[in-house]
């Protein structure tokens, strides 16, 4: 039966959802003057870095500082010492300046000032001072180093300067360190050295992509939302899937899917989205926590969804090396995967409850979707386009946002306004603060990692850890089938796994894959497992700590639009992303399914992706507990445990799941005859 709350939220609302449980959103007010000098330095952000990204000539760390410089003065003025501040409603006193406390504005100009030092030296002298800083270089560099994690804390939260300080105070105490872990040490004026004067540290590879490639992303993002491309994709999802069983629910895998092509935040995705599609779940029969986790489960594919991906993925073409149009290849069919598992959850459980679709009344007509927003489009269609012709990111972002304001310009629907692009270049430029001040943050992490090495010998006591397990699971006669070594792969993937969705819970994706994959590169890579896939695995495991409880933040806000429990909400996700949790296993013994891993073949891909959709399709009926009728508990067992024949590569144990899946779909069959036969008379 529906829900009787189905009332749709106003934008109001669904803005104090978002920055509810989303941090990198909680900006504060400011006043008129204060308010206006912020948003010309919004503005200004945005220009400059489609300026020096498109047209500019600037050296790499002036290009970089220039960016840190704008991401944490900004951050400064723009969000608070707490998040639920008080004073933050007293605008008029001694100690603010239109909202804003005086010392914040000191440490903004502070910030500015310690991140523009270095940068503005002339090279000869930089290069002069590395290994043996001044004085000030040491001040400065301190100064920087505690405001990068000043930060980070207000932005995206206290858990990322917590594990950036520890990973200082196991630099500095190296030799009290147990075991593997034991090093040298490094003294302040060492690690200042690295993690300031070199591009090693809080100027690295991090910030580096966040200032040439990430921004862009961003701000193409909100400029084609702007010119109605969201509404397009929301639209064509309503065309497509909303008449069939269950139809608001595939509709936010639609939506979700086509809307995670232009942005790689989940949070932002599940409010955009389920604004539309949550309240229209409840009204054809979904129970609320069901309907807020299909939108949260939706919308984290949004992360590994094509071309944009998250900000993981230009860190990953800088370590790898590898154009971007190799990555969004690798990414292309797992993503597929986790939308096809969504997409079998939700079918089964609209038959279940007997759920139907929308009416044609309620559907809009393609043609007139088609006839409002095709030209919405068409910067898209560059964006790709030139990415799949080898073009760098960063141009192909550059001639994306140009197409979208000429489009935004011409489009007499969603006509682009001078206000409106002053207003989407604000917006941009504010939407990668917080993932700018982490950035900065990780490359601390990043740079104790490569002054101590810590990265290989974290590596290796994974490695020793998951061979020691292997060892003995090997003399267990059931399990000795498989040897130490394939032993030592897959508990060393299970171990990484929890890693990524523990480091997940409290930092953003890109922080967890960056520190994580320091560990995991290093150790699978011992384990003979190619960059590439390793870099994936940890990928694709910090995304799923968006849904997996306790701190589940894209379910939390789902279940916020739903009026439902925010943790049955989590676990239902869980339980619909389960696909995404199995997919990354698959790629790493057959990367076959990466498109461009090693080792290619057309006929090793299509029996990974036949036996991937049939493991998938299997663990969804086991979740749900329906095929075509309802599953008892022993079948549910069984079906859960063939599931697994069908995703473990290979055409021999595909057969063997086929078989032994045989007599639960003829149980089935028989049983749903039987449901829809004539009572006798």
């Amino acid at each position: 039966m529906a829900d009787s709350k189905t009332t749709e939220l106003t934008p109001e609302q669904l803005a104090e959802i978002e920055r509810k449980f989303d941090p990198e959103t909680a900006f504060r007010p400011t006043g008129r003057m204060l308010g206006h000098v912020i948003a010309l330095a919004l503005v200004a952000m945005s220009v400059y870095h489609f300026y020096a990204s498109g047209f500019g000539l600037i050296r790499e760390l002036l290009h970089r500082g220039i960016h840190l410089s704008f991401v944490l003065g900004l951050v400064f003025l723009l969000f608070g010492l707490r998040k639920s501040d008080p004073t933050n409603t007293v605008p008029k006193a001694w100690y603010r300046f239109d909202g804003v406390p005086l010392i914040d504005i000191m440490l903004a100009v502070l910030a500015v000032g310690a991140a523009m030092y270095l940068p503005l030296l002339p090279s000869t002298i930089v290069a002069e001072r590395v290994g043996n800083p001044s004085q000030f270089d040491v001040f400065m560099g301190s100064a920087l180093l505690l405001l990068t994690l000043e930060a980070t804390r207000r932005s995206v939260g206290p858990t990322l300067p917590i594990i950036a300080i520890l990973f200082l105070v196991f630099a500095y105490f190296g030799p009290l360190m147990p075991g593997a872990l034991k090093h040298g040490g490094a003294s302040w004026l060492g690690i200042i050295n690295h993690l300031y004067m070199t591009n090693q540290g809080i100027y690295g590879i991090a910030i580096g992509v966040m200032a040439q490639y990430v921004f862009l992303f961003i701000l193409f993002g909100v400029l084609a939302t702007r010119i109605g491309l969201g509404q397009l994709f929301i639209d064509l999802a309503m065309v497509i899937a909303g008449r069939y069983s269950g139809g608001p629910a595939k509709v936010a895998i639609f939506s979700s899917a086509f809307m995670g092509t232009i942005s790689g935040s989940s949070i932002a995705n599940t409010v955009t989205t389920g604004a539309l599609t949550i309240p229209a779940m409840k009204r054809v029969g979904y129970p609320p926590h069901f309907a807020g986790a299909v939108e949260a489960t939706a919308s984290t594919g949004g992360q590994i969804t094509p071309p944009i991906l998250g900000a993981a993925a230009f860190i990953m073409v800088e370590y790898l090396e590898i154009p971007l149009r190799d990555v969004l290849a690798a990414a292309l069919f797992p993503a597929l995967l986790h939308y096809f598992g969504i997409f079998i959850m939700v079918h089964l459980e609209a038959k279940k409850l007997g759920l139907r679709g929308l009416r044609a009344e309620e559907l809009p007509k393609v043609g007139a979707v088609l006839k409002d927003h095709w030209l919405s489009i068409i910067p898209l269609a560059i964006l790709v386009y030139l990415i799949l012709t080898g073009k760098t990111p960063d141009f192909a972002a550059v001639y994306g946002i140009i197409a979208c304001v000429v489009v935004g310009f011409l489009n007499p629907t969603h006509r682009l306004t001078i206000r409106d692009l002053w207003d989407s270049l604000a917006a941009g430029a504010k939407n990668t603060l917080a993932v700018g001040a982490a950035a900065a943050t990780v490359g601390v992490v990043v740079g104790v990692v490569t002054l101590t090495g810590v990265g290989f010998r974290l590596g290796y006591v994974v490695v020793q850890t998951a061979t020691d397990i292997g060892t003995f699971l090997s003399t267990v006669p059931v399990l000795s089938y498989f040897t130490v070594t394939q032993w030592a792969l897959f508990v060393s993937l299970i171990l990484i796994a929890i890693a990524c969705i523990i480091m997940g819970a409290g930092i953003p994706t890109t922080a967890t894959y960056i520190i994580l994959v320091a560990v995991a590169a290093p150790a699978l890579a011992q384990l003979q497992v190619e960059p590439l896939v390793s870099h994936f695995f940890v990928f694709y495991y910090g995304v799923l700590a968006d849904i997996t409880p306790p701190v589940a933040l894209a379910a939390y806000a789902a279940a916020g639009i739903a009026g439902s429990n925010p943790f049955k909400t989590g676990n239902t996700a869980f339980r619909l992303g389960i696909a995404k949790a199995l997919v990354p296993f698959v790629f790493v013994y057959s990367p076959a399914l990466l498109l461009v891993a090693d080792g290619f073949t057309w006929w090793l891909f299509s029996v990974t992706l036949l036996g991937a959709m049939l493991g998938i399709a299997s663990l969804g009926v086991a979740f749900s507990g329906y095929l075509f009728a309802p599953l008892a508990k022993w079948e549910r067992w069984w079906v859960a445990l063939v599931s697994f024949l069908f995703i473990a590569p290979g055409l021999l144990t595909m057969l063997i799941g086929a078989v032994a899946m045989s007599p639960i779909i003829l149980r089935q069959i028989i049983a749903k005859r039987a449901a829809t036969a004539p009572s006798p008379n």
